[in-house]
């Protein structure tokens, strides 16, 4: 009786320590939440129905100015999207910050796929800098079909810089050298990939 309750007791704190990273990989995985999922490729049909795209930038206990250079953008379903967002670090020091993202309306979070993003990692911005960050996204095409999307003509997409926790390994230093990686819209990024 021992054993199974300290396998239980044992059993429940290892859980509850890897509820976080479960629960972040599955509303990646499904878009629960209104959480963005990372994309492999962008989609091979584009269809002819207009989406606005609405960006939103805001800080939370950093020294940082962080704005999305583009109020909002329209693009079909499908096609893929360029973003720039700005940073400046207004400290004296080096910080390293990690964006927090998300979609409203909720629903939208399965179909709003980014190939490209600063989110996936954490950011170290030296300090007086300002860099520039691309996102590169699209809207699955299933959106058009979907009871609960197919009738919304605006997503919001909303970014959060906090600081970092830990910046170990993780951490990418932004740095305002262009990409050896093309986008996918045929360019080069700017910066900060």
């Amino acid at each position: 009786m021992a054993l199974i309750c300290g396998a239980l007791f044992f059993g429940m704190v290892g859980m509850a320590y890897a509820s976080v990273p479960l629960y972040k990989a599955f509303c990646q995985l499904t878009g629960f939440d209104g959480t963005i999922r990372k994309a492999e490729a962008a989609p091979d049909q584009v269809l002819d129905q207009m989406l606005t795209i609405r960006f939103d930038a805001n800080v939370r206990e950093l020294p940082w100015t962080f704005t999305a250079e583009q109020t909002s953008q329209t693009i079909k379903i499908g096609q893929t999207g360029l973003a720039y967002f700005k940073v400046t670090n207004n400290g004296t020091k080096p910080i390293t910050g990690r964006a927090v993202y998300n979609v409203v309306p909720e629903s939208a979070g399965a179909y709003f796929q980014k190939l490209e993003c600063f989110c996936f990692s954490d950011q170290t911005i030296p300090a007086g800098q300002t860099i520039e960050f691309p996102v590169v996204y699209f809207v699955d095409p299933e959106y058009a079909k979907d009871f609960e999307t197919k009738t919304k003509g605006e997503v919001t997409l909303s970014y959060t810089f906090f600081p970092a926790v830990g910046g170990g390994a993780e951490a990418k230093a932004a740095q305002a050298a262009p990409s050896k990686h093309p986008s996918a819209l045929g360019g080069t990024a700017r910066a900060g990939l």
